[in-house]
């Protein structure tokens, strides 16, 4: 009889992660109380820690693709402005 494999979600690593980190639980309870192994949950542990600074990088490269979507506007608004002018001189 072959396994499955589990496939756990990010918002459940992200759980685990952070009961981890708390450590009120030691590993073999963690492991017993989500059905994970131990290993299992310290790599997800060091990931978590490792990856936390992505949570504060997000905001600042959303307000850097909004800068560059109202410059790409912007400039097909000047090209829009180009092309119509060019049609009225060339009398289209």
């Amino acid at each position: 009889m072959k396994k499955t494999r589990r496939k756990f979600s990010a918002k459940f690593k992200t759980r685990v992660a952070l009961e981890a980190i708390k450590e009120q639980l030691t590993l073999r309870e963690l492991s017993t109380k989500f059905e994970v192994h131990p290993n299992q949950i310290t790599k997800w542990k060091k990931e978590f820690i490792a990856n936390a600074s992505a949570a504060f990088e997000a905001k600042k490269s959303k307000d850097q693709s909004e800068e560059d979507k109202e410059k790409l506007y912007t400039k097909i608004g000047h090209l829009q402005v180009e092309i119509d002018f060019l049609k009225h001189v060339l009398g289209e």
